[in-house]
């Protein structure tokens, strides 16, 4: 995001790719007709103890990862729901936190 005295711009995906490749967490916000909110978002290799921690504490939401089939196949997560009626098409698993555990 660019901040001046008396204008507000969004940042370019150009801009925004290049933060993630530096390791910022970056804002990315939804179209006002989806669920208009913002998601707190940094690349895989930057999700550190310290940023997943930041974003649980700042941002208070889900912690949300892709996944591929395999991996869920092989972490054997079971989907939240047999029947996903989400209007937005997002394919959740129920995560059993005690399975991470070591």
């Amino acid at each position: 995001m660019k901040n001046t005295t008396d204008t507000f711009q969004f940042a370019t995906i150009p801009q925004a790719l290049e933060d993630l490749r530096n390791g910022r967490i970056i804002i990315c916000t939804d179209d006002p007709d989806r669920e208009n909110e913002g998601d707190l978002i940094c690349a895989g290799q930057f999700a550190t103890t310290e940023n997943i921690n930041f974003i649980a504490s700042r941002a208070k939401g889900l912690i949300c990862m892709p996944m591929g089939k395999e991996a869920i196949d092989r972490l054997q997560l079971q989907q939240m729901t047999e029947n996903n009626q989400d209007n937005h098409d997002d394919d959740n698993t129920i995560v059993d936190h005690n399975i991470f555990k070591t």
